[in-house]
């Protein structure tokens, strides 16, 4: 099997090829497997004393052991097909990488399941009203509490889980042996015609409720989100993930070429035909009604045959001890895929450039021929294209992508070659003098950042005219932007575009944005820099752009705007569990850094080639390796106390690889691989807000009186805030300046710096409000915070009811109210966090409240 994400947890799949040999009931040796942490151990006194529990809004909670459920209710077999909701993603990967990993077309796989229908044990549990309120979902756990967010579980419909129809099992046999541990064992729950998602396996709890589940996997997984909302917006942006219009439950048409094989050479000459078969399925219950093949790239269609093995179920009832009662006599839903074939003769095949199949169902629902890419990778049933190539006397087969990591596929090879492949065009290229269409615009890993209609040539002279603030152009891979429009808005503040102006900022760029921030470049394309499309004139061009040499600081300080500087890493700290101060060192030790308070740095780094291996402290979760060697940028606030000289340390907090994100992020991920004596480079100061000291603060080049000023942090954004809070407080000249800070972490022992922070509290002399807000949590005081509570308790609310003196729960705009200054003209508020806080909590909710936000809030 091709292991998809490492040992553990153990996802994979077979070839397409050997699932199509394995026949319709695929052996479990070949049977897709997907899980999300480490298979629990059930065995001994554990699976001795295993029961299902029924509780929630039933009669009376009851529990049934294995032998019960097989004694005391009817036992059945059913042939299901099971299919991951990721099947196939590795194509959407392709176009731009997603949340999830690289699933081929065989994430699917179908068996004869046995067990009990679960509307045969809701009748003995009775689902019932509770204060008036009616059930409406019946929510499944499984057994696997190891996962970081706890056990995996998921919910159904109540009246889909009780009508036998639906043919929802809780099943302990697979072809007619018990379960094997990947597959569940000894109990899981099978839903037929839904995405595999919802089957959940080591299944030991049933709770009927008038909700849908709230594990944290029925929440954040199996959603196909709109595809205008990119991955990073998807991770910072939580409200999309509540939406339960993009909840998917059944599944949709689809089909692959499963023969030939990626890479199957057949000989033209002694080959009169060839019969090319797949799968095909649908979802619902609903029956694939056609299968259709195009040898002239979706021109023209021609019916394939389908064969139908489910159907041979239902000729004969049948009933033994293994397997129960068989019996789809009377039963005409379909919960299996059927297979299709296709015999081209080989004077035809050769001629064609492409084999495309799509199906359709009862419904008339079926495949389009685009893809619609989304966040997740889920649900992709766009057609299915094998190339063909005639190489001698041979012909050689490209299926679209390979499971996994390994590279190859035509929709790789034509991306690399700078070709449209979301809209493949495998023919010969137009003769001469034929009607040409239009050039696809450039794109960069699957994304345009070219505006179309635009081609304007635009000259050096006309690039260098624009290097300052009021206009700023700057070059990215020979285009050419105008980043007026979106001073105000860049998250990095407008300071951080103006420093390119009139420069090639290709290599920052493409180091720090996001695919969100790459097409959201593409609005601000303004034309072609004159030669960069030609080699010559591109490496003229290089050294035209390159920024200005500068030279050493007057004062001596290391930081320079338009230079990055090397600097070696002398010592790590562990803070916590997921956070460490890295000390580098400056050029010489009385060496000041120059970086005025309240401003950030850039640092960047290659990132160092990383295998498949264990998560530190984790036995399950494995990180995605990569080659290394691309380059990393971000923005950081050092933490360096002020005056300090000879080195500066950034607190960070590291984003590993998860089950969600088997990548992490790309910059904590670098930092974390660094070992003492590595360097990385920094540059800057930037930002557009300075706290000034005695009270004052320029921001946006206005010199402006602050009296009140409110902070907002989330996890590491702490580390702005705390700058100005020690510009703040470690000013003698300043005794009026008053502080509120509202600091938002998912754990207590996730709050940064709060030593620091409960000490500035302590020494305010009443100048200064704290407040924290958690995600629920386990909670432990420490003895300086339990002494800032009894000499500051006025300024603490109790809004949780319990120990912790603080708040729970997502910041919004009554937390706001009542945890920062009212709104007025000597008042700021400064933020640093996601941008979903940014701008879906924050703007809205300080608007709302009263406050200027372009005026009033400074986003670091």
């Amino acid at each position: 099997m091709v292991r998809l994400t490492g040992k553990h947890p153990f996802n994979a799949e077979v070839s397409v090829n050997s699932l199509f040999d394995g026949g319709f009931l695929t052996p479990a040796e070949l049977f897709y497997t997907r899980s999300h942490g480490a298979v629990p151990k059930i065995e001994g006194e554990v699976l001795k004393n295993w029961k299902l529990n029924f509780t929630g809004m039933v009669e009376k909670d009851i529990s049934f052991t294995l032998e019960q459920l097989k004694t005391q209710f009817e036992t059945v077999s059913l042939p299901i097909t099971l299919v991951c909701a990721g099947n196939r993603r590795r194509e959407q990967n392709v176009k731009e990488k997603g949340l999830g990993f690289n699933w081929g077309p065989a994430g699917v796989s179908t068996a004869l399941f046995t067990g009990v229908y679960l509307a045969d044990i809701l009748k003995v549990a009775k689902p019932k009203k509770v204060n008036g309120v009616r059930p409406l979902h019946v929510i499944f756990e499984g057994y696997d509490f190891d996962l970081p967010q706890g056990p995996y579980g998921t919910s159904q419909r109540l009246s889909w889980a009780s009508d036998r129809k639906h043919g929802i099992l809780i099943a302990w046999a697979m072809n007619g042996i018990p379960l094997e541990p990947d597959h569940g064992f000894p109990l899981r729950v099978v839903c037929p015609g839904m995405v595999g998602g919802r089957s959940v396996k080591w299944l030991h709890k049933i709770e009927v409720a008038d909700h849908e589940s709230t594990h944290h996997l029925h929440i954040y997984d199996n959603k196909v989100l709109p595809t205008q909302v990119g991955p990073e917006q998807a991770r910072a942006e939580t409200h999309w993930w509540y939406n339960p219009k993009y909840t998917i439950q059944e599944l949709n048409v689809n089909s692959a070429i499963c023969k030939p094989g990626h890479d199957e050479t057949v000989p033209i000459s002694t080959t009169p035909s060839y019969t090319f078969r797949g799968y095909a399925y649908a979802g619902g219950g609903r029956r694939i009604h056609r299968v259709e093949v195009s040898l002239d790239e979706g021109a023209t269609w021609t019916l394939a045959e389908i064969e139908y093995p489910e159907d041979k179920f239902r000729e004969l009832a049948f009933n033994d001890a293994t397997f129960g009662t068989i019996d789809m006599t009377e039963r005409d839903e379909c919960f299996c895929w059927c297979f299709w074939n296709f015999e081209i003769p080989m004077d035809r095949l050769k001629d064609s450039a492409c084999i495309a199949v799509r199906a359709m169902d009862e419904s008339l629902a079926f495949q389009q021929r685009d893809m619609y890419w989304n966040a997740t990778g889920m649900m992709n049933n766009w057609w299915f294209r094998v190339a063909v190539h005639v190489e001698g006397d041979n012909i050689r087969f490209e299926h679209p992508t390979i499971p996994g990591n390994t590279p190859g596929g035509w929709m790789q090879r034509m991306k690399d070659e700078g070709k449209d492949f979301l809209n493949p065009k495998f023919g010969a290229q137009p003769d001469v003098g034929a009607v040409v269409p239009i050039a696809a615009p450039k794109v960069t890993n699957g994304i345009s950042m070219v505006k179309e209609g635009v081609d304007r040539i635009i000259t050096l002279a006309e690039l260098k005219a624009h290097n300052k603030a009021e206009q700023p152009w700057f070059v990215v891979e020979g285009e050419v932007y105008d980043g007026t429009g979106f001073l105000a808005e860049h998250p990095g503040g407008g300071d951080s575009i103006i420093i390119v102006a009139g420069e090639d900022a290709t290599e920052d760029f493409m180091a720090i944005h996001s695919p969100d921030g790459q097409i959201k470049l593409r609005q601000f394309h303004i034309g072609t820099l004159e030669g960069a499309k030609t080699a010559s004139g591109a490496a003229t061009l290089q050294q035209a752009l390159a920024p200005p040499e500068s030279a050493e600081n007057a004062d001596g300080s290391f930081l320079m705007k338009n230079k990055w500087k090397s600097m070696k890493l002398t010592a790590i700290s562990k803070v916590n569990h997921n956070s460490s101060i890295y000390r580098f060192a400056l050029d010489r030790e009385d060496q000041e850094l120059g970086l005025p308070c309240g401003q950030h740095v850039f640092i960047r780094m290659r990132r160092k080639p990383r295998l498949a291996t264990l998560v530190e402290g984790s036995d399950s979760i494995y990180c995605t390796p990569y080659e290394g060697g691309d380059l990393v940028q971000r923005a950081y606030t050092p933490v360096t106390v002020p005056g300090t000289t000879g080195h500066i340390d950034f607190l960070v907090k590291f984003y590993l690889p998860s089950e969600r994100e088997p990548t992490g992020g790309k910059m904590t991920c670098a930092i974390h691989d660094l070992k003492v004596g590595d360097s990385m480079e920094m540059k800057g100061p930037l930002g557009e807000f300075i706290w000034a000291g005695k009270g004052y603060a320029m921001w946006k080049n206005v010199r402006v009186k602050v009296k009140n000023v409110g902070m907002i942090a989330a996890g590491s954004g702490i580390t702005p805030i705390l700058q100005t809070l020690r510009g703040i407080f470690m000013d003698n000249e300043d005794k009026s300046t008053r502080v509120w800070v509202l600091d938002a972490n998912r754990t207590e022992e996730d709050i940064l710096c709060r030593k620091e922070l409960e000490k500035f509290l302590f020494n305010s002399k009443g100048r200064m409000r704290l407040h924290y807000t958690l995600s629920p949590a386990v909670v432990r005081h420490s003895r300086l915070h339990r002494a800032v509570r009894r000499v500051s308790s006025r300024f603490l609310a109790n809004d949780s009811g319990d120990n912790w003196q603080y708040s729970r729960g997502h910041i919004d705009a009554p937390m706001m109210r009542k945890h920062l200054p009212p709104p007025g003209p000597d008042s700021l508020i400064l933020i640093c966090g996601p941008d979903g806080l940014i701008h879906n909590t924050a703007k809205p909710g300080l608007t709302q409240l009263g406050w200027d936000v372009e005026k009033q809030l400074v986003v670091f």
